[in-house]
């Protein structure tokens, strides 16, 4: 089984999901339900925060261990890639690479607001990534890029529209449309880099890592009390 938790960075764009699980961008325990489903290979592109606790290192790591192939890009994907690709999971993409080369640190650079699931997890603000990649090949000259790439790294992730950061940089209206044209959607490019690469891995699990064992903390202990705990209970999911 070949699951993928994504939303927002492939909202709106038309893609084949045959033969994958497709789940909503991840929280803590997501990964680690996929696993005891009996998932072999597991794509983590979206995730959510704030509001609930995010995909944890520790369930990345029990997944590793059963020798379940995971893959990151674009958005919590290419952060959880780079922080656990000593362990082996597989970074993709531009983005996840610049995580892993420090070439980037900031978490933020990847975050935008979105719809709930109902509504396609429409994007409601722009990333950091995709600005950048687009302000880098925009048509304009290197003063009013450099004033546009200013107020996008200014920005809330949130309030970072594209309508924001032509008011903030004191450029004319018409930038939105031209910046609408060339826009690059980076985070979009990696995600489906990530769904050509789940898709090309063999079946089945692989061997468990033979250099690292995978140790049962007192926070993943506890962890798996709250599971037992609440099993029987209705939960109700929240995206933010």
């Amino acid at each position: 089984m070949r699951v993928l938790f994504v939303g927002p960075s492939l909202s709106g764009v038309n893609w084949d999901a045959a033969g994958i699980d497709v789940r909503p961008p991840a929280r803590q325990g997501d990964v680690h339900l996929a696993v005891r489903q009996g998932a072999d290979a597991i794509g983590l592109v979206d995730g959510i925060f704030g509001f609930v606790p995010s995909v944890w290192h520790k369930e990345i790591l029990f997944a590793l261990s059963e020798g379940v192939r995971v893959l990151g890009a674009a958005s919590l994907g290419a952060l959880r890639a780079a922080e656990c690709a000593a362990y082996g999971m597989e970074p993709v993409g531009e983005i996840a690479g610049d995580y892993l080369a420090a070439r980037r640190s900031d978490d933020a650079d990847v975050c935008l607001a979105h719809c709930p699931a109902e509504l396609g997890f429409t994007p409601l603000s722009e990333p950091l990534v995709d600005a950048e990649a687009t302000l880098a090949v925009l048509p304009v000259d290197s003063s009013m890029r450099e004033r546009l790439l200013l107020a996008a790294r200014r920005l809330y992730f949130g309030d970072r529209t594209v309508e924001a950061m032509v008011a903030q940089a004191g450029a004319p209206d018409t930038v939105v449309d031209l910046y609408r044209r060339h826009r690059v959607a980076a985070k979009t490019r990696d995600a489906l880099a990530l769904l050509a690469r789940l898709r090309a891995l063999p079946e089945g699990r692989t061997a468990p890592p033979s250099d690292w064992g995978f140790r049962a903390s007192e926070p993943w202990r506890h962890y798996l009390s709250r599971l037992a705990a609440t099993a029987d209970q209705p939960s109700a999911r929240t995206m933010v």
